[in-house]
């Protein structure tokens, strides 16, 4: 069984600890409050699911979602994460991160920030332009009409290939968008940012981007 490793128990991160729960992965879920401040959630989850420091979901997961704040980047573990493939959900928000000069001047993404700070990982962009509460009622299975997409970006084509997994698990297409210089296209204020959007729309409002 897959272990996946969670460093963040915000929205998003709960949202797909539930998700990925009820689709047969084992859990390893971390916050910057310490592991018994999970003890609820970790009780709702149920048997698959584990509470433990930040460290310790790197060091457990086969893949790790970082789901943090993005003024709180840095503070990922960087050698138990080494090799392996990490998704990453965050959104530049200045208005509670502060100012990031180099994403303030358009010179990197919010992606390529945290593939910086993780030299030794193969960074993907994964489920930032979705909102918590549709992640688990949007999805639908392959083939239907009109099916919601969702959008990824690395610079490893094994951590794309597992984004695209993933998104089919939880019912939606997806759209490569290419390198993570290029995730900028999904992130704040862009058109195909939190969008309920086929993949032909998606297509389409990435295309639009601007930046």
């Amino acid at each position: 069984m897959t272990r996946v490793g969670i460093i963040g128990a915000g929205n998003i991160g709960s949202t797909l600890a539930k998700g990925l729960v009820d689709r047969g992965y084992d859990v390893v879920i971390a916050n910057s409050r310490g592991p018994e401040t999970l003890a609820d959630l970790v009780a709702d989850l149920g048997d698959h699911a584990t509470a433990a420091t930040a460290e310790e979901a790197a060091a457990a997961g086969d893949f790790v979602i970082v789901t943090v704040p993005l003024k709180d980047y840095q503070e990922v573990p960087v050698a138990p994460l080494a090799g392996k493939i990490v998704l990453d959900t965050n959104n530049y928000y200045w208005e509670r991160d502060g100012h990031i000069d180099a994403l303030d001047a358009k010179a990197t993404t919010t992606a390529g920030l945290l593939q910086e700070h993780l030299p030794t990982s193969k960074v993907a962009k994964a489920f930032n332009h979705i909102t918590a509460e549709t992640i688990l009622t949007d999805g639908s299975d392959a083939g239907t009409p009109g099916r919601r997409a969702l959008a990824t970006a690395s610079d490893y084509p094994e951590a794309s290939a597992l984004v695209t997994s993933l998104y089919d698990d939880f019912g939606y297409d997806t759209v490569d968008i290419g390198p993570l210089s290029e995730s900028w296209r999904v992130e704040r204020d862009q058109p195909a940012y939190v969008v309920a959007q086929n993949r032909e729309e998606l297509e389409a409002n990435l295309a639009r981007a601007t930046r």
